[in-house]
């Protein structure tokens, strides 16, 4: 019988089995870009609202500022911060 102790319960954020293969997690103070456009953006507000997708440009670099539950990270981008999926979002390249 396993230790229960050892056990990591699946979708544990940091479980490299639910990334894609060849991709790291993101973590905090991580500069990231979109994957793809979004049809809308969800404030990272106490009180959140869907604001237009054009807020956030295609190339522009945010940086992950909390890790939410469901897979979701609190991105501040040059117009405010935002809800997005952790899948909808790559690290940003080094210069």
């Amino acid at each position: 019988m396993a230790d229960p102790a050892s056990e990591v319960s699946p979708g544990v954020a940091g479980d490299a089995a639910a990334l894609p293969e060849g991709e790291a997690a993101l973590a905090l103070g991580d500069a990231v870009i979109l994957v793809r456009p979004l049809p809308y953006l969800k404030t990272a507000d106490p009180m959140p609202m869907l604001r237009p997708p054009d807020l956030v440009d295609a190339d522009e670099v945010g940086v992950v500022r909390e890790l939410r539950s469901a897979g979701s990270l609190a991105v501040r981008f040059r117009r405010g911060t935002f809800l997005i999926a952790a899948s909808d979002l790559r690290p940003a390249p080094t210069r």
